[in-house]
């Protein structure tokens, strides 16, 4: 079995194969999106909305970020680990950045970080954590952790200012050293164009078909409620909602346990 890694990604992108990310949280569901044969495995500060229920990323920590990327580490055997950097986590300053990178890599066993923004706003960051020989991913569009700032979750690009602001913060990503760029919210149209300038691999979420891969939410696949860009491939919430029920139900009437579920 061999190890996707960013090297990988740069391969796919050359042949014209389809890169496939899904976000991870847990060990379980990371075993099976390993055996499923995603090529990464983002073990996204999305985890705020998807696991810990809050309305947005902000109130992720690393120590939360670490504790989730170490469970996600022990199960995967072949696809890219990815580990987020969560808010405050790299704004500070550059030596704070390297530092909690550091600890996504060498305490959680993550193979690469992805963070938000630009190289205009966090070049510095960046730089110090390639440097250190981390690999970095890019984010631009609708980067969550600025969701006060854009006033929502917004499509972002949609002016001819914005669209040439986010071409160059692609390109300023790529001339940086980032090995991937998600690119998150964004008409597909400039998806597209972004896609075409560059020689990394973009990966989209809401941003069209043109992207090199595509990444998404591995909850709103699985029935927890999607958004117009996502597509609900099983209902298991429902599937975990009706076992619950059930479960309820025959321990209530005194229907579990029978013999059967017990020691002789």
């Amino acid at each position: 079995m061999k190890r996707v890694t960013t090297s990988t990604f740069r391969d796919l992108k050359q042949t014209g194969e389809k890169i496939a990310v899904l976000t991870g949280y847990d060990y379980p569901t990371a075993a099976l999106l390993d055996e499923a044969g995603v090529d990464a495995v983002l073990v996204g500060d999305s985890l705020g909305m998807a696991v810990m229920g809050r309305s947005d990323t902000l109130s992720v920590t690393m120590d939360v970020m670490v504790h989730h990327t170490r469970m996600v580490s022990g199960a995967v055997q072949r696809a890219l680990i990815i580990g987020d950097m969560p808010f405050l986590s790299y704004q500070v300053n550059a030596e704070e950045a390297l530092r909690n990178a550091g600890r996504l890599v060498a305490e959680a066993g993550a193979q690469a970080v992805k963070l938000e923004g630009s190289v205009r706003k966090f070049g510095d960051a960046i730089g110090v954590i390639l440097r250190a020989g981390i690999p970095v991913m890019g984010h631009i569009g609708l980067t969550p952790q600025s969701v006060h700032q854009f006033g929502g979750y917004k499509v972002q690009g949609r002016d001819p200012d914005a669209r040439q602001r986010l071409k160059e913060e692609a390109l300023g990503l790529q001339d940086i050293g980032c090995f991937a760029i998600v690119l998150e919210c964004m008409p597909p149209d400039l998806a597209g164009e972004i896609t075409q300038d560059l020689e990394i691999p973009t990966i989209g979420i809401g941003a069209g078909a043109s992207c090199d891969g595509q990444v998404l939410v591995v909850h709103d696949i699985l029935g927890w409620g999607a958004t117009r860009f996502c597509k609900t491939y099983a209902d298991v919430r429902g599937a975990m909602s009706g076992a619950f029920r059930d479960y309820v139900r025959e321990v209530k009437h005194q229907q579990f346990p029978t013999k059967e579920h017990a020691y002789s």
